[in-house]
């Protein structure tokens, strides 16, 4: 068993994401969810941080942790660390202490402390709630934290509007984006959601109905991916791509009175989602409002959805569909 460090403060939306990863997910408290087993695509995850080896679950109290960890065998050799966290800063654990008396068990054992580059380090992660909850696990896998280096203000071409990286790579890991797979975004603007399947190691396809992001998405693409990515100009609604020709869609829906393409909104999601189950049995969908109502006429089924707030005047919902 292993247990996972969720990020952003919607955990059945990091769990959702996670389940791409690894199996048998289940939030156990706020911020902390067990996997039966994981895989090495933990480290592209946005909202889960850090995978640790499960050893095992306490009250979330310093005398607890520390009265699990003496009564637990441990088959490792080598140096170690101790690193406490006040999941959310809700138990108002002193982690400094935690992480004393926890070591102070391990040199007992006989193991030396090494607090620069540990051969292990144990997690002792203290999360507060009704559940509240202390697990403590060795270290296996950390994500890979560069999403502050892909801002959308630094690409080449920049729109205002554009989905920001984490997001962005949550969805095409809800849609299942890896390598060997195929992602279409058949709306895909500045490129954003095309750059983070590209680079969880899909092959990425991208349509706009406009030239001016079609060029500026081939910029963004050729300065963010080595290869393995092809964007034209198409309508999503009669997309140029074969029956089943790639392995999800993912797309960002125009918002509302922002988008610029005339006619029923309505009647261009539900085209653009009819097209995309043709193409793929996979789909996320994200907007300013629900779209399930569209996505059922298109004839998906909805496997989950989520609403993310942004900021007070707007909410994008996500969908997350599958061919009926």
């Amino acid at each position: 068993m292993y247990v996972l460090e969720l990020g952003g403060q919607d955990d059945d939306f990091a769990a959702a994401e996670a389940e791409s990863a690894a199996a048998g997910v289940e939030v156990v408290a706020p911020g902390l969810a067990t996997a039966r087993t994981i895989t090495d695509r933990v480290r592209t995850l946005a909202f889960t941080q850090a995978a640790s080896e499960l050893l095992g679950r306490c009250a979330p109290a310093v005398e607890s942790a520390r009265t699990l960890l003496e009564a637990t065998t441990i088959q490792r050799t080598g140096t170690v660390a101790v690193r406490a966290e006040d999941v959310r800063g809700r138990t108002g654990v002193d982690t400094q202490r935690a992480e004393r008396e926890l070591g102070q068990v391990l040199v007992d054992r006989g193991f030396a402390v090494d607090l620069d580059d540990p051969d292990h380090e144990l997690r002792a992660l203290f999360a507060g709630g009704e559940d509240g909850t202390c697990v403590l696990g060795w270290l296996h896998t950390e994500s890979k934290r560069d999403f502050g280096q892909r801002r959308p203000t630094d690409r080449p071409f920049f729109q205002p509007g554009s989905m920001d990286p984490l997001l962005a790579r949550a969805l095409v890991n809800l849609a299942g984006a890896r390598p060997g797979a195929t992602v279409l975004d058949p709306m895909c603007g500045t490129g954003g959601i095309l750059l983070e399947a590209g680079l969880v190691g899909a092959s990425v396809l991208g349509i706009d109905a406009q030239s001016k992001m079609v060029a500026g998405t081939r910029t963004n693409l050729a300065d963010g991916l080595d290869d393995d990515w092809l964007v034209a100009r198409g309508d999503a609604r009669s997309l140029p791509v074969a029956d089943d020709g790639v392995d999800a869609v993912v797309f960002d829906a125009p918002y509302g009175r922002q988008s610029k393409i005339e006619g029923d909104l309505h009647s261009l999601v539900q085209q653009a989602l009819t097209e995309a189950r043709r193409v793929a049995p996979r789909c996320v969908v994200v907007g300013d409002r629900p779209w399930a109502q569209p996505a059922h006429e298109a004839g998906w089924t909805t496997e989950a959805a989520f609403d993310r707030r942004v900021h007070r005047s707007l909410t994008r919902y996500v969908l997350v569909l599958r061919r009926s």
